[in-house]
């Protein structure tokens, strides 16, 4: 799906004046993904503290939802979704709530606010519509990222690299990471809870004497492509949007088996405060029309049933990542500190 198409879509179906169905209505087929059409409109005032990521695709969907509702009057905070985080919590200590929703980019900042007990629960008929796995009562994952490990296809197979992430530093194999960037630390946060503390710290020294650093995981993935390093260490929609704007690109997708180098991760949305206004706010966000222009668009999993994986990544039932609940990733204090002392910060 187009993005012009996207916005036209939701905005016809405005223009039409099509009528809500009732959700319980809708949902008695969980098959079946929600479509706007189904939905009620917004009416009213909304704060959302919007972490920055996906190359501006996440704005694309907030300006369809406002063409679509010209009675919702949304306010919105940007930033990197780490400094939000700690702004809530900030505020929240401070005794004052400014957000009534808050989407990010990474589980662990989710795991960070829901930990604080300031998200509020939400309805099983919205939390009821995503898979089984993918189902908290407090806040909504919106599209997966799994790790991967891109290789350059012109030096290497997926049968060469190892299916065992903490295999890595006992090879020849040169490689791209990005250290400082968000879903890396969760990366290694899921180690930590995997592996120990002491394994993790091992693997991070061992890795950091053959690793070269990037600001980012586009950056990894370019480098892996243009035969810098042999491979990577990434979220796999970078290599999938590469992939599609340079279909000869000589990079592809290895993964490792039951570890964190194979964690899938989700953005996420919670509500800070009551209402419903900000649950259905919430229900656009897992709509086929918002699930599949992400997938297609941004190349992330959709977690609701009846929309298709994006192009170039196998299913999730045929890779076997580590089964974690996705809110421990929100410890990110001792990974912060575990990767300092060992250097690779």
């Amino acid at each position: 799906m187009q993005r012009r198409t996207f916005i036209q879509s939701l905005a016809a179906l405005a223009a039409a004046g099509a009528l809500p169905l009732s959700i319980k209505q809708v949902l008695a087929d969980p098959a079946n993904a929600m479509s706007v059409e189904d939905l009620p409109k917004l009416e009213g005032e909304l704060t959302l503290y919007l972490g920055r990521g996906e190359g501006g695709l996440y704005e694309n969907v907030i300006k369809a939802i406002e063409k679509r509702n010209p009675d919702l009057k949304l306010r919105i905070r940007r930033g990197p979704t780490a400094s939000l985080t700690n702004a809530i919590l900030a505020e929240a200590k401070a005794g004052v709530r400014r957000a009534d929703l808050f989407w990010a980019v990474d589980s662990g900042a989710v795991g960070m606010v829901t930990s604080a007990e300031l998200a509020q629960p939400l309805p099983k008929d919205l939390t009821g519509q995503l898979r089984d796995e993918f189902q908290f009562p407090d806040w909504v994952p919106i599209t997966g990222r799994i790790r991967t490990i891109p290789f350059n296809t012109e030096k290497l197979t997926a049968d060469k690299i190892p299916d065992d992430i903490m295999a890595l530093p006992d090879t020849d194999l040169s490689v791209g990471w990005a250290p400082a960037y968000a879903a890396f630390q969760s990366f290694i946060t899921g180690m930590r809870i995997l592996e120990g503390d002491k394994a993790t710290a091992d693997w991070l020294k061992a890795m950091n004497q053959k690793a070269k650093k990037f600001a980012g995981e586009l950056g990894v993935v370019m480098a892996v492509e243009r035969g810098e390093v042999d491979i990577g260490l990434a979220n796999h929609y970078y290599t999938l949007r590469l992939k599609a704007g340079k279909p000869d690109a000589n990079v592809d997708l290895a993964f490792t088996n039951n570890d964190a180098g194979c964690l899938v991760n989700a953005s996420g949305i919670l509500a800070l405060k009551e209402g419903d206004l900000p649950v259905n706010f919430i229900r656009y966000l897992l709509t086929k029309e918002v699930q599949s222009y992400l997938a297609e668009e941004a190349c992330e999993i959709p977690l609701v049933t009846g929309v298709h994986p994006p192009e170039g990544l196998p299913k999730l039932n045929s890779i076997n990542p580590p089964q974690i609940d996705l809110t421990r990733l929100g410890d990110l204090r001792p990974t912060i500190d575990l990767m300092r002392n060992v250097g690779v910060l």
